[in-house]
């Protein structure tokens, strides 16, 4: 061997992964945005998340309304009739309206896959005012979705539950049956 060799150390051993958390067993809560998984425990701040959510809901709606009436101005000072400025106010009513119902409705069911909200998006864009004021109304009584979610988490608890316990362990260790 050369000296060369002779003075290079050997290498050093792979460094060992950090130890990981074992993988949770049983189903996980799915995050609601802005909430994250505190509406759970409600913990985490919570209560004050739901707050700050009504209070940035609210605001927003409200800027939302400032917005279409500098639009509305604009349409009168630029004297585009009588027809046109109704409709226009028609239209983000309607679409208000429908986008409030949607929104609403979105927080207590999972819509289909195959369902029209692909072609409603558009709309609920158009409205947004609505979906804005729904928001704020449901941060109100919970976190918007919290409930579907709630429901299909402790579901899906119970049936992991129902499914652990049936398990009576090792089959391999089970004891023949014996013949009568």
């Amino acid at each position: 061997m050369s000296d060369d060799q002779r003075d290079q150390t050997p290498a050093e051993p792979a460094a060992e992964a950090p130890a990981q958390a074992p993988a949770p067993t049983g189903p996980q809560p799915e995050p609601i945005r802005f909430f994250g998984t505190t509406w759970v425990h409600h913990d985490g701040g919570y209560a004050l998340r739901r707050a700050g959510m009504a209070l940035a809901a609210l605001l927003a709606a409200v800027a939302g309304a400032y917005l279409l009436r500098f639009s509305y101005e604009g349409l009168e000072i630029g004297n585009v009739g009588a027809f046109l400025s109704i409709s226009v106010v028609v239209l983000f009513a309607i679409a208000s309206s429908i986008a409030f119902a949607k929104t609403w409705d979105s927080f207590s069911r999972r819509a289909a896959p195959s369902s029209d909200e692909a072609a409603l998006k558009g709309l609920k864009a158009i409205g947004f005012i609505g979906s804005l004021i729904a928001y704020f109304m449901r941060c109100f009584v919970e976190a918007p979705g919290e409930r579907l979610r709630r429901a299909e988490y402790e579901r899906a608890a119970a049936e992991f539950a129902r499914r652990r316990s049936s398990r009576t362990g090792n089959p391999a260790t089970r004891r023949p049956k014996r013949k009568k």
